[in-house]
C-alpha cells in the first residue's frame, strides 16, 4: 500500500515554447481582484516624443512663482508619459524638476494602480517612490502593500517592507511577505529577497531568495521541490531546474532522490527548428535500483522530431527506449504511462506535390512483456499517384510500396515485398445519393530468405501473386421533417450497400511480417480488406448491405444516430492468417452465409441523458461477439453520472499466450457540493475474476487562491515477466495509495487542479458516449 503526500508550489511559469498558444486564465469573475479607482485611461494620445515628454497639469487652486515653484490644490491631477497621479495637493519644483504630492493620492499607469500616502516623482529621470502604498498589477490578480515602492526610468518597480498575494480580500487565504521585491516589466518577472509564505496567517515556509512570473514568460531558475513518502520508493525529494536557454531552446533537469531506489534522474530539453519544426529529448537514469535483486541500473531515452522542411518537405521522428519492461510500471516517467506496453522508433521523411507523394520511412516497435518480437521495416518506400476526373469523370490512383522487413533474431525469416495497386473508379456524387464503381490490380512480389528451422513450414524464395478485385458501393439519403414529443426534427434515412469481389489465390508460400486481422464493427462491414497490412490479401465475394438514420433537431445539431449492418457470403473464404505451408491450420470461416449483425447506437435519450451500445451479435450461433453499452447524464459543468459494460471475448493474453474473456461493469461519477467543492469517483469490476480492477474516489476544494484535492486509488498492476529481472514475486499485483495534493494559486504556473484531469486519471480515461457532430 502507498501513501503519498504532494506539496507543489510551482514558481516558474509553465514551460511555453515559442510558438505555442498563449495559457488562458481559469479565475472566475467572483475571483477578479479589481483596484478601488477607476480604470486608468491616459488623459492624452501618446504618438511622438513631444508627447512624452508633455506635462498637463489641473486642479481646483493654484499658486506659482515662474520658474521656482508652483501648488496645486483640490482635485489635482498630473500627467506626463504616460503616467497620471491624482491627490488632494501637489508641490512641482520646477528647478530640481520634482513632484510631491499627498492626500488622496493615486499613481497610475498602463501597468500598475498604486494608492499611498505620499509621492515624490523625478520627471527628469522619469522615477518615482510613494510612502504607504497599496498595489495592483494591472491584467493580473497580483496586489499587496509596501513601505515604500519606487517606479524606476525603465518603468520596473522595487518595494521594500512589501507583500503581495492573488487573493481577494482584506484577509487572503494566502501571503507572501518580503524584506524585498524587484518586479522586471520588460523580462515580466519578480525577485524575491527573504520572503515568507503565509497561510491562513500562520507562517509555513521561509525563502532566501526566489523569482516569480507576473505573466507567461519563460526564465531560469529552481522549481519549487515535492516531497512525497510511498511503501514502494520510500522518501522522495525532487528538485526541478529550468534553463531558459534561448527562445528556441529549454531544458528542465529534475533529480529525484528516492530512499528505497537510489538517485533517480530525469532531464527534458525541448527546441524549436526553424517556424514549422520542434521536438524534445528525454534522458531518465536510476543507477542501482536498490528495489530490485541485483541493484540493476534502469534508463530512459526519448527523441522525437516533426515539422516541415518546406512546403514539400515533412519529416518525422520518434525512438524510445527502456532499460527493462517494467521501467514504467515502477518510475515515474515523463514520456509514457504504466498502461503504455509499446514503443515505437519511426524516421520518416516525405515529399507531396498536388497529385502524388513520395515517402521514406523505418520503424521498429518494441512490444514489452512479450517474448516474440515484430519484425522491423528497413526500410519502406512508398509512392501514390492521383489523377481525379482523369478521363469522363473516371478518377485513376496508382499506389506501390517496396518494404524490407528485417528481424532481430537470426532464426526469423526476413523478405523484400513489392506491391503495385493500380486503380480507376466512376464516381458518381449528387444531394440524392452517391455511386462508385471501381476496379484494382494487386500485384505483390516477394524475395524471401526462409531462415525458420522448422522442418515442417517452408516459404518460397520467391513469389508472384496478382489478384483482382471489383467494388461498387452505393448510398442512398432520404430525408424529411417531422416531430416527436413536441419537438421538431430532421430525420435521415441512409441505406447502403456494397459488392466486393477478390480473387482467390494460395498464399500459404508468404510469411506474416505486417498482418493481423481487422476489427469487424460496424464501418468495418464496409473495408475492402479482412486483414491489415499485404501478407494476405482474403478471397471474397460478398454483399454488404447496411442501414443508417440520424435525427437533427431545430438547431441542426446531431442527437440520434443508428446503424446496422450484415455481408452476405456468397463464396466461403479460403485465406486465413495462418495459413503457412507444412502446417495444419485450416482457416475456417466462421459463418459461410453471413457475417456478425454490426450494430451501433448513439442518443441523447432525453435531456441531460445520453446513450451509447454497439454489438457484434452472430444470429446463426446465437453468439455475442463483442459489445459496449454506456449510459451517461449529464445536467451541467463537472456533473457527471456514467454506467457502462463491455464484453469483448477471446482477447489474447499476451503472458500466457492464452485466449481470455472481458467482462467489465463500471460506474463513474463527479458531482459538485457546492461552488468550492465536488467529489470524483470511479470504479470497474472484473465480471470473470469477482475482483474489481480499479477503485478511485476523491474530493477537490477549491478557492480563488488554493485548491486541496484527496483521493484514494486501488487498481490491478501491470507486471510483465522480465527475463533481465526476473523478480516478479517482489512485485505486487495491485496497488493502492493515498493522494493529496494543495496548489497556492498565483505562485507560477501550476495549473488550477479540475474534474477533466481527475477523470482522466487510472486505467480508463473517460470519455462522452455521443459526441455530437455534423
Amino acid at each position: 500500500m502507498q501513501i503519498r503526500y504532494f506539496l507543489a508550489l510551482s514558481l516558474l511559469p509553465q514551460l511555453v515554447l515559442a510558438d505555442e498558444t498563449e495559457t488562458v486564465s481559469n479565475y472566475s469573475a467572483q475571483c477578479v481582484v479589481v483596484p478601488p479607482v477607476k480604470p486608468y485611461v491616459p488623459l492624452y494620445e501618446l504618438n511622438t516624443a513631444e508627447d512624452l515628454a508633455r506635462i498637463y497639469i489641473s486642479s481646483d487652486r493654484s499658486e506659482a512663482q515662474m520658474g521656482k515653484q508652483a501648488t496645486f490644490s483640490g482635485n489635482v491631477n498630473f500627467s506626463q508619459g504616460g503616467r497620471n497621479v491624482a491627490a488632494d495637493e501637489a508641490i512641482l519644483n520646477q528647478e530640481a524638476e520634482e513632484l510631491e504630492a499627498n492626500g488622496n493620492l493615486v499613481f497610475q499607469d498602463e501597468m500598475f494602480t498604486v494608492t499611498a500616502e505620499s509621492l515624490v516623482a523625478k520627471m527628469r529621470s522619469n522615477s518615482a517612490v510613494l510612502s504607504g502604498a497599496k498595489y495592483w498589477l494591472h491584467g493580473q490578480q497580483i496586489h499587496g502593500d509596501a513601505e515604500t515602492l519606487e517606479i524606476t526610468q525603465e518603468n520596473n518597480l522595487l518595494l521594500a517592507g512589501t507583500n503581495f498575494t492573488t487573493c481577494p480580500g482584506e484577509d487572503p487565504a494566502w501571503l507572501l511577505e518580503a524584506d524585498r521585491i524587484k518586479i522586471d516589466s520588460s523580462d515580466e518577472w519578480g525577485e524575491i529577497w527573504d520572503a515568507k509564505i503565509k497561510i491562513g496567517g500562520v507562517p509555513v515556509m521561509y525563502v532566501p531568495y526566489m523569482t516569480i512570473p507576473v505573466s507567461d514568460k519563460r526564465k531560469s531558475g529552481f522549481l519549487f521541490p515535492s516531497f512525497s513518502t510511498s511503501t514502494t520508493n520510500g522518501v522522495e525529494v525532487a528538485t526541478p531546474y529550468y534553463w531558459n536557454i534561448a527562445p528556441e531552446y529549454d531544458l528542465t533537469f529534475t533529480p529525484n532522490y528516492m530512499s528505497a531506489r537510489g538517485l533517480f534522474t530525469k532531464t527534458e530539453f525541448r527546441y524549436l527548428a526553424g517556424e514549422k519544426q520542434q521536438g524534445q529529448l528525454n534522458l531518465e537514469y536510476l543507477a542501482n535500483d536498490d528495489k530490485l535483486v541485483g541493484s540493476p541500473d534502469r534508463y530512459l531515452y526519448h527523441w522525437e522530431h516533426s515539422g516541415a522542411i518546406n512546403k514539400n518537405w515533412r519529416v518525422l521522428a520518434n525512438y524510445t527506449d527502456v532499460s527493462d519492461n517494467n521501467y514504467f510500471n515502477d518510475l515515474s516517467s515523463d514520456v509514457q504511462r504504466a498502461t503504455d506496453n509499446q514503443l515505437t522508433r519511426i524516421g520518416e521523411v516525405a515529399y507531396f506535390e498536388q497529385n502524388w507523394d513520395v515517402s521514406a520511412r523505418v520503424q521498429d516497435i518494441k512490444v514489452l512483456g512479450e517474448d516474440e518480437k515484430p519484425y522491423q521495416v528497413m526500410p519502406q518506400v512508398t509512392f501514390n499517384y492521383r489523377a481525379p476526373n482523369y478521363w469522363h469523370g473516371i478518377d485513376f490512383n496508382f499506389n506501390s510500396e517496396l518494404t524490407n522487413f528485417e528481424h532481430q533474431d537470426s532464426e526469423y525469416s526476413t523478405a523484400t515485398r513489392l506491391h503495385l495497386e493500380p486503380s480507376i473508379s466512376y464516381p458518381i456524387h449528387g444531394p440524392a445519393g452517391s455511386l462508385t464503381s471501381e476496379v484494382k490490380l494487386l500485384q505483390t512480389n516477394y524475395w524471401q530468405d526462409d531462415r525458420s528451422n522448422l522442418s515442417t513450414t517452408q516459404l518460397d524464395d520467391t513469389v508472384n501473386r496478382t489478384l483482382p478485385q471489383v467494388r461498387v458501393h452505393g448510398q442512398i439519403n432520404f430525408e424529411r421533417f417531422t416531430d416527436y414529443f413536441d419537438s421538431n426534427y430532421r430525420q435521415t434515412l441512409e441505406p447502403q450497400f456494397q459488392y466486393l469481389y477478390v480473387g482467390y489465390e494460395d498464399q500459404s508460400d508468404i510469411g506474416i511480417y505486417d498482418t493481423a486481422l481487422l476489427q469487424e464493427d460496424y464501418n468495418g462491414l464496409f473495408r475492402e480488406r479482412r486483414f491489415s497490412g499485404l501478407d494476405r490479401i482474403a478471397d471474397a465475394n460478398q454483399f454488404t448491405l447496411g442501414l443508417t438514420t440520424r435525427m437533427f433537431n431545430e438547431q441542426n445539431r446531431e442527437v440520434f444516430k443508428f446503424s446496422l449492418g450484415q455481408i452476405i457470403y456468397l463464396q466461403d473464404s479460403r485465406v486465413g492468417i495462418n495459413d503457412v505451408n507444412g502446417t495444419n491450420d485450416v482457416f475456417v470461416q466462421e459463418n459461410t452465409s453471413n457475417s456478425a449483425v454490426a450494430a451501433e447506437l448513439t442518443t441523447q435519450l432525453y435531456s441531460d441523458w445520453f446513450f451509447s451500445g454497439s454489438i457484434q451479435y452472430d444470429a446463426k450461433e446465437s453468439e455475442n461477439k463483442k459489445s459496449e453499452v454506456t449510459v451517461d447524464y449529464r445536467p451541467g459543468e463537472n456533473k457527471l453520472l456514467q454506467a457502462s459494460y463491455r464484453y469483448v471475448p477471446d482477447l489474447l493474453n499476451t503472458n500466457t499466450n492464452e485466449s481470455v474473456d472481458i467482462k467489465q461493469v463500471g460506474f463513474r461519477g463527479a458531482w459538485p457540493i457546492n461552488d468550492s467543492l465536488y467529489l470524483v469517483g470511479n470504479w470497474y469490476y472484473d465480471l470473470n475474476e469477482s475482483r474489481a480492477v480499479e477503485t478511485y474516489t476523491g474530493f477537490q476544494y477549491e478557492s480563488c487562491c488554493w485548491a486541496v484535492r484527496l483521493s484514494y486509488h486501488y487498481r490491478i498492476k501491470t507486471n510483465y515477466i522480465d527475463e533481465d529481472n526476473p523478480v516478479q514475486d517482489t512485485r505486487e499485483l495491485f496497488e493502492s495509495g493515498f493522494y493529496l495534493n494543495f496548489v497556492i494559486k498565483g505562485l507560477g504556473g501550476s495549473g488550477p487542479l479540475g474534474v477533466s484531469d481527475m477523470l482522466d486519471d487510472g486505467l480508463f480515461n473517460y470519455r462522452k458516449p455521443l459526441y455530437l457532430k455534423n
